[in-house]
């Protein structure tokens, strides 16, 4: 079996979706029980529910079930999606051996006005996430600092904390790098610089709402935290971030830039005396490995995505959902709310997009919505609803690393007005949205 253009696929069938709801009771169902979303495998799930649909359909012989799976599987956005993660996984590897996120956190720190502290956290959060592509990571980095400043100088732990995590969600939705964006536009075929353009068509008008409440009195603050030199060394260090994002907004392949970004890095603490060649070397290889659950993740959810469509399972949903989605701002609300359950479900907004991105790509297809438009919708709806999870891996990180204040989730949420905003955002823009 050589190309897509020469399977027959099956008529619609209802049957087809069953691996989808195995696939949320497992995962789903078993967090619940257990009220531990990190305890069961995401991968685990996929090997379910992959199983479950080749065991479906008894007519087709089950060796040609494994060759569309692992068609599906080596699927050409698949297996490009997975060496953009290999190679941003070695960015960001690499770059934290030179200090890179330290340094960026310095030098933001350094410009924060004291009265606006809370706004600096959520723009320094904001910028770090951007450069470094990662949420989670972001506020593993930034939330100790917001713990300390919450802790000395007497701030509402709910508006420094929901400024971190907010802030990071911003750079998850509009980094060149992040694994969101990454999944959105090569499920969708599309450029990631163009994706970002849209997004920030989607966004821009939230985050600067979300800067201007920032900024009332309430947030205010008339102690000015103690200032930590900077010097010419934490500037060199974040250039391969700052050259990312400028060479990335140009329209420079990403693949080449994140391969540059990781020579940079690794010249640069080679020549400072970090490490040597072959450290360098280390870091790189622990960086290809640490996206590996998110690269068996994406190559399952393609195998297993494809033999739901050879079994009729994605001419049943789209059949299914054409009931009310009747035109480009119905289509527009149907991808959202298909990519915004998968992730409540799921709790991992990568892993949403990947699952949601070929079925959201039909319906565009069926209602003339642009590619980029569905991958902007794509990102940035899972984004919002990742931010306000309770159980999503950003909060639970948040807590655990502000155990020392002794908070909920809820105390969090109360000082995210990010997120909600996104929501905002996207609402406005489908609303603007022009049938034809």
């Amino acid at each position: 079996m050589e190309e897509k253009d020469n399977i027959q696929w099956r008529e619609s069938s209802y049957k087809a979706i069953i691996p989808f709801v195995v696939f949320i009771l497992f995962y789903f169902g078993f967090s619940i029980i257990i009220k531990d979303f990190s305890r069961v495998p995401m991968t685990v799930a996929f090997i379910i529910s992959s199983s479950t649909a080749l065991i479906l359909n008894h007519k087709e012989k089950l060796s040609k079930k494994i060759e569309l799976f692992a068609l599906g599987m080596g699927n050409k956005d698949i297996m490009i999606m997975c060496l953009i993660f290999i190679l941003a996984g070695a960015f960001c590897e690499s770059a934290k051996a030179v200090g890179g996120v330290e340094s960026a956190v310095l030098v933001a720190i350094h410009y924060i006005p004291g009265q606006f502290l809370v706004l600096g956290l959520f723009l320094i959060s904001s910028l770090i996430s951007l450069a470094i592509g990662t949420s989670c990571g972001t506020i593993a980095a930034i939330i100790p600092i917001a713990v300390s400043l919450s802790q000395n100088l007497g701030i509402n732990p709910s508006f420094v904390l929901g400024a971190v995590v907010g802030g990071a969600m911003f750079g998850d939705n509009m980094s060149l790098i992040s694994d969101t964006k990454i999944a959105a536009s090569r499920t969708q075929g599309v450029r990631i610089k163009d994706e970002m353009f849209a997004n920030l068509r989607i966004i821009a008008f939230p985050a600067l709402i979300c800067i201007f409440l920032y900024m009332l009195p309430i947030f205010a603050t008339n102690i000015n935290p103690p200032q930590t030199a900077i010097t010419l060394d934490n500037y060199i260090k974040i250039s391969p971030y700052i050259l990312l994002l400028i060479l990335g907004i140009t329209g420079v392949n990403v693949l080449f830039l994140l391969l540059f970004g990781i020579i940079l890095n690794s010249a640069i603490g080679i020549c400072y005396g970090m490490f040597d060649i072959f450290d360098a070397f280390s870091y790189i290889g622990q960086g290809t490995t640490i996206m590996s659950t998110t690269i068996v993740v994406a190559m399952l959810a393609g195998g297993l995505l494809l033999l739901v469509r050879y079994n009729g399972g994605i001419n049943y949903i789209i059949n299914t959902t054409s009931r009310w989605i009747k035109d480009k701002k119905t289509c527009e609300t149907g991808i959202c709310l298909l990519v915004g359950l998968i992730n409540l479900f799921t709790a991992n907004n990568t892993v949403a997009i990947i699952t949601s991105g070929s079925i959201a790509k039909e319906l565009a297809k069926k209602y003339e919505v642009n590619p980029i438009r569905c991958a902007s919708l794509l990102d940035t709806t899972s984004c919002f609803v990742q931010g306000l999870l309770p159980y999503g891996a950003q909060i639970l990180i948040a807590l655990s690393l502000a155990s020392s204040l002794n908070i909920s989730s809820t105390t969090i949420l109360k000082g995210m007005f990010y997120p909600i905003l996104m929501l905002f955002g996207i609402i406005f823009s489908i609303v603007k949205t022009k049938n034809s």
